[in-house]
């Protein structure tokens, strides 16, 4: 059994599901079948490799119904949005309890097993009131939540191959390896940092703000399933790499995948990014403004406020930032905690403006976005286009 280094995982212990042996294989391909689709299949491998520790499964019905009314699993263990596997109802007849069965992605190939202990129907209306903040269907999560099947099953998984992560690997380190990673570099103190977009100049201004008060900062990207018009993962990836290259200590930043789905969950998905970073390592993480949020849907700082009350559960610290943006005036980046001049001096655009200006090709102000990063961006969504024509 591997040493596992650095801070206590979340709920006591670091979930390892894998079994890539050839028999348990063979065994597998005797055994009923159900395909999974790539969000399900996300979820089975960060409980697998115990991203999502301590969950050892899809949900049952008494942590669901707990998670959903309390935010805690049925343990008590502080846990913010339910970890389901759903599919439609005809489906779930054709499964017993008790019954072992192979989850295969949509080629056909397996990636898991279930033992499958509950089949139950979600109250889905206050699961989206309660995960989401709002039962509109023009919420992507919420719309999501509602196509999904009617029947949810639960119990416990085990991970028999690894997903691929393409031209992502060598950026791919599973929760054990980064804690020995962040020992072997003697980092004692790691500051996680989530994001779903590329970087600009105001998560660089708060991301080294942290830098500074840290050993090291773990740059910890979703490559997983996101809205349309989110910049696709391998066109953010070449800007990190642009970005890191330029403008970061080597030996203070890793950076690696978060092979995970975005829910847009706001507050509520801000605390499951804190407790998967705590169980890759993080003693630190970074909660900036409207956190995992879409639209106007949540707050500001809605999810800075909903992490600060439960931070000792948690057991980490957090550096929880104003909107960031620059100062004509003060010739830097700032915050209106530290700038005291108006807004007609401020520069600073949101994602969705600064997106559609780079689909467009236009370059962004350099002092919105890094002028290296702006064209590996543009380039990369160019590219993009091309192929989809």
């Amino acid at each position: 059994m591997e040493k596992v280094y650095g801070i206590t995982p979340h709920g006591g212990q670091l979930i390892n599901l894998k079994d890539f042996s050839a028999t348990t294989m063979a065994e597998a391909e005797q055994l009923p079948s159900l395909t999974i689709n790539a969000w399900n299949l996300s979820d089975l491998e960060l409980i697998g490799i115990g991203g999502f520790s301590p969950l050892s499964g899809f949900m049952t019905s008494d942590d669901y119904h707990s998670v959903v009314k309390t935010m805690h699993l049925k343990s008590g263990v502080l846990w913010s949005i339910p970890i389901t596997l759903p599919v439609a109802a005809e489906t779930a007849a054709k499964f017993d309890l008790n019954q072992k069965i192979a989850l295969r992605d949509a080629k056909g190939d397996i990636y898991g097993t279930l033992l499958l202990e509950d089949k139950y129907t979600p109250d889905k209306t206050l699961e989206a009131q309660n995960v989401y903040g709002t039962t509109e269907l023009a919420h992507p999560g919420v719309k999501r939540l509602f196509e999904n099947g009617a029947v949810y099953l639960g119990g416990k998984v085990k991970l028999l191959k690894q997903p691929s992560h393409g031209d992502f690997s060598a950026y791919y380190l599973e929760p054990l390896a980064t804690r020995k990673l962040f020992h072997d570099l003697g980092w004692q103190t790691i500051v996680g940092f989530q994001t779903r977009n590329p970087i600009h100049r105001a998560h660089e201004y708060i991301q080294k703000l942290a830098l500074e008060n840290v050993d090291g900062l773990f740059l910890n990207p979703l490559v997983g399933e996101t809205k349309a018009d989110d910049i696709p993962a391998d066109v953010r990836m070449a800007s990190y790499e642009a970005i890191l290259k330029a403008y970061y200590p080597a030996d203070r930043v890793r950076l690696v995948i978060y092979p995970a789905a975005m829910r847009y969950a706001g507050p509520k998905e801000a605390i499951l990014h804190a407790i998967v970073r705590k169980n890759y390592g993080c003693t630190d993480f970074i909660v900036g403004r409207d956190h995992a949020g879409v639209g106007d849907y949540y707050g500001t700082y809605e999810a800075q406020e909903l992490i600060t009350s439960v931070q000792d559960e948690l057991g980490m610290h957090f550096f929880k930032f104003d909107n960031a943006f620059y100062c004509k005036v003060c010739g830097s980046m700032a915050t209106h905690k530290t700038c005291p001049h108006g807004d007609a001096d401020h520069i600073s655009l949101s994602g969705t403006k600064v997106r559609q200006m780079l689909s467009d090709g236009i370059v962004p102000p350099k002092e919105v976005s890094r002028p290296e990063v702006a064209k590996v961006l543009i380039d990369g969504l160019k590219k993009r286009a091309s192929m989809e024509v």
